[in-house]
């Protein structure tokens, strides 16, 4: 019964997996319809909200046995970043599964994480097990490093959808993981978004006129460049630090 299981969440990975849900313009529809059949077949209650148009939540719910207390959220983004085909042994929607390994964009981020939670539920429920908290599985747009989240799960959180879950604790992103352990990180680095707004002259061809935003942007570009080029050196020069050690600094969106 335990390698039918496995087969199938591997299976049900690949076909989320071969859904193109990549940006930068993403027609989540496929993505929804995935979704909902796989709450049909769970016999989970779903719900989707828009409070961006186009830019869909889905939300399934498994009711526990005293729906009244502070809900469990299971979170999880549709989006994958953008892919350059060209430098990818497997085509990355493919889902190809050799040696044990599915390649494909999205499997580690995150879409094998959101297969695990439905997976997991799918084998309480098949234990005859209800838990006394109701369970939410929230499936959303806007990859947040990249997009910030604002088009997503920010507008999702301020509705009175969000209120009516009654979310009293959530899992995130976190990692996938190879084996039966599941790493919860109960903190991590705090994330800063900045907004830098370069005024000016944008310039001419003919001139080189004053107050040139373009010199500003440069400006400000070098200096985060040189901050990050610190962070790169402690790691280079110290091999016990990791990633989590320094401050992290990147570029992700120039717009005019």
């Amino acid at each position: 019964m335990t390698d039918n299981l496995d087969d199938l969440a591997i299976n049900k990975l690949r076909d989320y997996v071969r859904i193109r849900s990549v940006h930068p313009n993403i027609n989540y529809d496929e993505c929804i319809s995935y979704l909902r059949r796989y709450a049909n077949d769970l016999g989970l209650q779903v719900q989707v909200f828009e409070t961006v148009p186009k830019k869909p939540v889905l939300v399934m719910t498994w009711e526990g046995l005293e729906p009244e207390l502070p809900s469990i959220l299971l979170n999880s983004h549709m989006d994958v970043v953008p892919v350059f085909e060209e430098s990818w042994t497997y085509k990355p929607f493919e889902a190809r599964l050799v040696d044990g390994v599915i390649y494909g964009r999205g499997v580690q981020d995150m879409k094998s994480v959101a297969i695990s939670y439905l997976e997991a539920v799918r084998r309480l429920k098949n234990r005859g097990i209800r838990l006394k908290r109701t369970v939410h599985l929230s499936f959303v747009p806007g990859k947040y490093e990249e997009k910030g989240g604002v088009l997503g799960m920010k507008t999702f959180v301020t509705s009175e959808h969000y209120n009516k879950l009654n979310v009293g604790f959530a899992f995130d992103e976190g990692l996938a993981s190879p084996d039966d352990s599941f790493v919860v990180y109960n903190g991590e680095r705090t994330i800063w978004h900045l907004k830098v707004i370069c005024p000016g002259m944008s310039g001419h061809g003919s001139l080189l006129l004053p107050d040139n935003c373009g010199e500003k942007l440069r400006y400000m570009i070098d200096k985060f460049m040189d901050l990050r080029n610190e962070s790169k050196k402690k790691l280079e020069n110290d091999p016990e630090l990791t990633i989590g050690d320094v401050t992290s600094v990147n570029l992700t969106m120039i717009s005019v």
